[in-house]
């Protein structure tokens, strides 16, 4: 059940960012939280935006490139990625659970 402060993954409407791979999103005024779901083997394609971006791997194993640096990272590890790097990440066999947070908020996933 959702409230003015409060809100479930359940009560989000999954978005489709790139194929295999669904955001679930809350936003304030000035960041966003988006708790990212990946299909196994699914790809968010490289790319680079305004936004500066933190983020946690929850479950699963995901390799992320971010400008020239690769890493294959395990659950508890976290990125952050200035505005305008670019980079690209994909899921392992298991399928990937992350947590992202944005700031400004990014009105192409609302």
């Amino acid at each position: 059940m959702s409230s003015k402060y409060f809100l479930s993954a359940d009560d989000c409407t999954p978005k489709k960012i790139f194929p295999g791979v669904d955001i679930y999103t809350a936003a304030s005024e000035k960041m966003m939280l988006s708790l990212v779901k990946f299909e196994p083997g699914a790809v968010v394609e490289l790319h680079q935006h305004e936004h500066e971006q933190c983020g946690i791997l929850i479950s699963g194993e995901l390799t992320f490139t971010v400008g020239e640096e690769t890493r294959v990272l395990h659950p508890g590890e976290m990125w952050r990625i200035p505005g305008n790097i670019p980079h690209t990440c994909f899921a392992g066999e298991e399928g990937v659970t992350a947590l992202d947070i944005f700031t400004p908020v990014r009105e192409d996933y609302l």
